[in-house]
């Protein structure tokens, strides 16, 4: 009984955060008053750095204080949705579809009730993610998925553990006493089976089932779309793979590089951009998790094997180089050269789980600036996240339509139709096992890159790139010497490339000319 009390009155504790911001923000308003009021016997430099510590300070004690409030409010509005979703997926796919709301519960044998036929996970905890096996009736996957999908702690979550706990407590205090025993030890491997058989070549009644999104299904070939552009003669002497951000397609490179490569170029190298898995034309299969291992072999498969490349130049923006990082650790002695756009490296403190540290840089939950607000969201609520993807990318024609009418301009267009064809499913997975299940994992590959891969490693970031900081790029510096850092000032995470595409074009071709052949090692 006393565990119970104790755990009772810590539920107060849980408003202590929002206490101290409130405390907080009185304060930093008080000392800019007060500030504001001494002004004229202060020094007048003195006085206005003063004023301006004190008005950041008020800023963000004001971003956090408001954020509080409004995720808070979104934490109640995604369980609705989580309640809502389960009701719409029952009635239009006769199925109750999993989510990651809550931990994945220990799997039952049939003769209790266990799925029967459908697909089964093995999770193994092992630092900063889980190996996770896929067994179906012909195959078996190991896989890596992070642990943000399902520990994405809230405020609400907060509240409903604590009062399950007292709860729990009170009604079973006598019995959990019994059953601690110095012999019980956690279990690193657990069995459950959230997971379900899903129809693998089936859009989901939540996705667009148009022409374009669904193309993939008509093939027989279950690779990657690469939009490939090549000299008239067929006779490439070099090749260079463009690999996108997230949330984005080939036609970001296809519709502003290509157009501006000088004729020397395009008469010898052969540009092939790749659709990633889950975006643009490329397959969005509803049964895939879109680890970084499956991300890397439908990249080697579609476009290293197809084409046949020995030796290739790779760049990548955003998302794509952690995949371009990992191609260069897994096939070193075929880069050439290696451009990084706003690469997300964050260096993680020792003792601090990687996958929570890259979650929380990148998506702080904090309402300003607009782009953490909205990486916060996409981040942290699956269902809400669910809800912008029903409602923008099941209508992105009629959202195309509009903006060709209202802009008459055709580089919005086509980010627009980069941003909007994808399923919630890959958008999903593939930020949390990439992004942030690789926070962990850059690091290595660039202690790689520094010392076993031979080529020039260039890297560009717009100076006002506010969802990843120019110190990322900086980091990659510190870990890999070589590298030369271009901070292209004015320019954020998408005008690094949209808007200087000719200049942009001529710096990627001298990168190509200068950088050195590296000795070719066998190709696995």
């Amino acid at each position: 009984m006393l565990n119970a009390i104790n755990k009772f009155m810590q539920l107060p504790s849980v408003f202590l955060s929002l206490f101290i911001n409130l405390i907080s923000l009185s304060h930093a308003f008080c000392l800019c008053n007060i500030t504001t009021i001494h002004t004229y016997n202060l020094h007048t430099y003195t006085s206005s750095t003063r004023l301006k510590l004190h008005s950041m300070g008020f800023s963000r004690s004001l971003n956090r204080t408001v954020g509080v409030f409004v995720f808070f409010i979104l934490d109640i509005v995604d369980f609705l949705l989580c309640f809502t979703y389960k009701t719409l997926d029952f009635f239009f796919e006769s199925e109750w579809k999993p989510c990651y709301c809550c931990p994945p519960p220990e799997a039952k044998p049939i003769s209790a009730g266990g799925n029967r036929g459908g697909k089964m996970i093995v999770s193994e905890r092992s630092g900063d993610y889980s190996k996770v096996v896929s067994l179906t009736r012909t195959k078996i996957y190991l896989d890596e998925i992070s642990d943000t999908l399902y520990s994405r702690p809230s405020l609400l979550t907060k509240l409903t553990k604590l009062v399950k706990c007292f709860k729990k407590d009170v009604v079973k205090c006598c019995d959990e006493s019994k059953k601690r025993s110095p012999s019980t030890k956690k279990t690193l491997l657990t069995v459950n089976s959230t997971v379900v058989e899903k129809l693998q070549r089936t859009p989901r009644w939540s996705d667009c089932h148009c022409t374009f999104c669904t193309s993939w299904l008509s093939s027989s070939n279950q690779s990657l779309f690469v939009n490939v552009q090549q000299p008239t003669d067929n006779k490439a002497q070099e090749n260079v793979v463009f690999i996108h951000g997230f949330l984005s397609s080939s036609t970001f490179w296809t519709e502003t590089l290509f157009p501006n490569f000088s004729d020397s170029a395009k008469s010898n190298y052969r540009f092939l951009a790749v659709d990633l898995l889950g975006y643009g034309k490329s397959p969005k299969p509803n049964d895939s998790l879109y680890t970084l291992k499956e991300h890397l072999e439908m990249i080697e498969r579609s476009v290293i094997s197809q084409f046949r490349l020995k030796t290739f130049h790779l760049v990548a923006h955003s998302l794509g180089c952690i995949l371009a990082l990992a191609l260069a650790v897994k096939h070193p002695g075929a880069i050439k050269s290696l451009t990084l756009l706003a690469p997300p490296y964050y260096s993680v403190p020792k003792g601090v789980q990687g996958t929570q540290y890259v979650m929380r840089r990148l998506a702080p939950k904090e309402v300003w600036p607009p782009m953490a607000f909205g990486a916060s969201v996409a981040s942290w609520y699956e269902h809400i996240s669910r809800t912008v993807s029903l409602v923008l990318c099941k209508n992105h024609h009629l959202l195309e339509f509009l903006t060709r009418l209202l802009t008459r301009n055709r580089m919005r267009t086509y980010l627009i139709e980069g941003f909007l064809c994808h399923t919630h499913n890959a958008s999903w997975h593939t930020l949390h096992n990439i992004i942030f299940g690789s926070g962990s994992k850059v690091e290595a590959y660039l202690d790689h890159v520094r010392d076993n891969v031979d080529c020039e490693v260039a890297v560009f970031h717009g100076g006002r790139d506010e969802l990843i900081p120019v110190e990322c790029s900086y980091g990659v510096k510190r870990k890999v010497p070589r590298a030369r850092i271009h901070v292209v000032p004015d320019k954020d995470h998408i005008t690094i490339v949209v808007g200087r595409q000719k200049e942009f074009a001529r710096e990627l071709e001298l990168i190509w000319r200068r950088s050195t052949t590296p000795q070719l090692h066998s190709i696995n």
